[in-house]
């Protein structure tokens, strides 16, 4: 089961200045963390964007947020789009905190520091030092490559080079249709105010649904949903609200999490959390 989130180049389209921009994605991040989200998926929207800090700046943020902290200076140095990393949430992933059991442990992401003869390794994977590992049969690495570690022991140290994807949040930059027609995408669900409102016992059909093929959601950027990124129409409705069907653009559901709100507007990283804690619960 894959879940994968995707939100706007435009998500920061109201921030006032740089800072407000990175604690908002950072909020982003965070939620999606908290609610194990696989892939973070950023679609372009481009006539919603300020200019100020567009998909490139999105992306980069999002990235870092998503990077082990033991990684972040090697992998990113200085950067103009992190001068306010400072103030992004800790995530705290369980992918990343490694294990102190003797057992078969847990994954997390090293950096290849040295390549050095008869298939061994120098990887930095948070430790006081980096460590020495055999690399697998038929896989090859190179300097400044992102692994996937295991480790089963801290004191002492046991852990080896694995083959696998790398674990924790994976972002992206891709188009909203590429995302949402890809053979894992799962139950396409697009996030919206004006979608059927989610009730306790349509939760009950979806979240089977969910837990069994997995979704992908789609949010909207501030003051501008997405209805008005697609260039989609909202039909009015007898009680002077407004409603959308699904349409061809490859979503199974429109859904309204926050039925009755009480705000104006839901900001998107409040959506996040509003949607992805209901449908992350079990059938």
């Amino acid at each position: 089961m894959t879940v994968s989130v995707l939100v706007p180049s435009s998500l920061t389209r109201e921030a006032e200045d740089k800072r407000e921009a990175t604690r908002k994605l950072g909020y982003v991040a965070r939620a999606a963390t908290i609610f194990r989200v696989d892939r973070l998926l950023v679609y372009p929207d481009r006539d919603g964007e300020t200019g100020r800090f567009d998909g490139g700046f999105v992306n980069t943020v999002l990235r870092y947020a998503a990077t082990p902290p033991y990684l972040r200076n090697e992998v990113w140095g200085m950067r103009d789009e992190l001068e306010y990393a400072g103030v992004l949430p800790p995530l705290r992933a369980t992918t990343q905190t490694g294990s102190e059991s003797n057992g078969s442990g847990s994954t997390r992401q090293g950096i290849v520091t040295e390549v050095g003869p008869d298939q061994r390794v120098r990887v930095n994977c948070g430790m006081q030092h980096p460590i020495s590992l055999n690399v697998p049969p038929k896989m090859a690495v190179s300097e400044g490559e992102r692994v996937t570690i295991r480790i089963s022991s801290r004191r002492p140290v046991r852990a080896k080079l694995v083959d696998e994807p790398l674990p924790g949040l994976s972002v992206e930059r891709t188009d909203l249709s590429a995302a949402l027609g890809r053979e894992d995408a799962g139950v396409c669900i697009a996030s919206s105010r004006y979608g059927e409102e989610l009730t306790v016992g349509r939760l009950e059909t979806l979240a089977g649904r969910v837990e069994s093929d997995g979704t992908t959601v789609a949010f909207g950027a501030p003051e501008r949903g997405l209805p008005d990124i697609l260039g989609i129409e909202v039909s009015s409705t007898d009680d002077g609200g407004g409603r959308v069907e699904p349409s061809d653009l490859g979503f199974d559901l429109w859904l309204n999490t926050v039925p009755n709100q009480g705000s104006k507007v839901v900001r998107t990283e409040e959506a996040l959390f509003a949607t992805l804690a209901p449908l992350s619960l079990r059938a």
